[in-house]
């Protein structure tokens, strides 16, 4: 019996040879390149898959919570840099961390750098976070009196070893076209150079910049002065990948296997068991509409090209309305499968917990 054939319930299909192509396609980039390669493993979140990348040449990674390095920490991972301004009301763990490996905080303000003074037992490494456009969090790249001002009062603490800057330019997954993406991870990339000489100017010393976002990273060629990169997504990609151009439908490598429990002609739709508890509510807009997963079909034991015209138009806890045309649609029947490329692989692995792959093994994340 194949693999697709023993699927009863909403099910995470992980294609491990497009993992490991993906993996590799990105550490040959970064060694071409000469800058570290130092990925986020926040999209997999897996201690096994996390295996994967040590043939190449992998010994530094990137996390999104304490506990996640704690996780990686005791899968042998030695140097972890936390990518999440620090929470205070962790000190008692990241204390503990510091204690063990060589770990690397992210701060932004003069009360944290003042807190990890206080109450860590041993020095680390820090980054200031520098917002490059994304809007999200960090000081502005053009902030240039208070960046200096905290990398001079971190310069001044025992605990602190200022490592450099650090940007993620999540505003590229807004990008429209591969060029779109390539012009707003350049102009993120100059902001840090220019708030590096700065700096520099500055008197804090030399300071390294790492940059980190799959769609910037997996398009440009240019990474110059940048000293690491810490993509995370391009591990599985995803519809959302697609869609801007940083990978192809081929390079998709994770998809939700979900049987189909009803159809409606008349809407053009058919009903799966893979709801929002599946794939999250995480969406993007695709020909002016808000879909939250593009339709594929599987394919001996995995999935073919994505379908067109087919989508995930809705999602409730558990029930995935699915859009089909009719041809599509009428081919299909109660009780088959379909398989959802996700929107955001990351979002849809965090609440999956577990893989399965199409050699039948299963998988499972920090999560389950």
């Amino acid at each position: 019996m194949s693999i697709i054939e023993q699927i009863e319930k909403p099910t995470l299909l992980l294609d491990a040879e497009k993992a490991r192509r993906n993996i590799h396609r990105m550490a040959e980039k970064a060694n071409k390149l000469q800058v570290r390669f130092r990925p986020h493993f926040k999209t997999h979140q897996s201690a096994e898959i996390g295996e994967w990348f040590r043939p190449e040449g992998v010994t530094a990674i990137t996390v999104s919570s304490v506990d996640m390095a704690y996780y990686f920490a005791r899968s042998g991972w030695q140097d972890i840099t936390i990518a999440f301004p620090v929470n205070l009301r962790q000190v008692g763990a990241i204390r503990e961390l510091a204690a063990q490996i060589h770990l690397e905080l992210l701060v932004e303000s003069a009360e944290t750098v003042s807190f990890l003074q206080e109450n860590l037992a041993v020095p680390v490494d820090v980054w200031v976070k520098i917002d490059s456009g994304a809007g999200r969090t960090g000081l502005a790249w053009n902030e240039f009196e208070a960046m200096s001002g905290l990398a001079r009062q971190i310069n001044k603490s025992s605990k602190l070893h200022l490592r450099g800057i650090l940007t993620h330019a999540g505003h590229t997954y807004q990008a429209k076209t591969p060029d779109q993406v390539r012009r707003l991870f350049s102009q993120s990339v100059g902001r840090m150079l220019q708030a590096r000489y700065n700096l520099q100017a500055s008197g804090v010393g030399m300071v390294e910049i790492s940059v980190g976002d799959t769609p910037g990273c997996s398009l440009s060629d240019n990474f110059g002065g940048v000293s690491e990169i810490r993509p995370g997504n391009f591990v599985f990609y995803d519809a959302e990948q697609n869609a801007v151009g940083s990978c192809a439908a081929k390079d998709i490598a994770v998809a939700l296997a979900c049987p189909v429990v009803a159809k409606h002609p008349e809407r053009g739709e058919a009903v799966v068991y893979g709801g929002a508890i599946h794939l999250s509510k995480d969406w993007m807009v695709e020909d002016g509409r808000m879909i939250h997963g593009k339709i594929a079909l599987p394919q001996g034991d995995g999935w073919g090209e994505p379908l067109g015209g087919a989508y995930v138009d809705r999602l409730s806890q558990e029930h995935g309305l699915v859009h089909l045309e009719k041809e599509d649609l009428d081919k299909l029947r109660i009780g088959d499968l379909i398989c959802v490329l996700p929107v955001h692989a990351c979002l849809t692995v965090q609440v999956m917990g577990e893989y399965l792959t199409l050699e039948g093994k299963k998988v499972r994340t920090m999560n389950k």
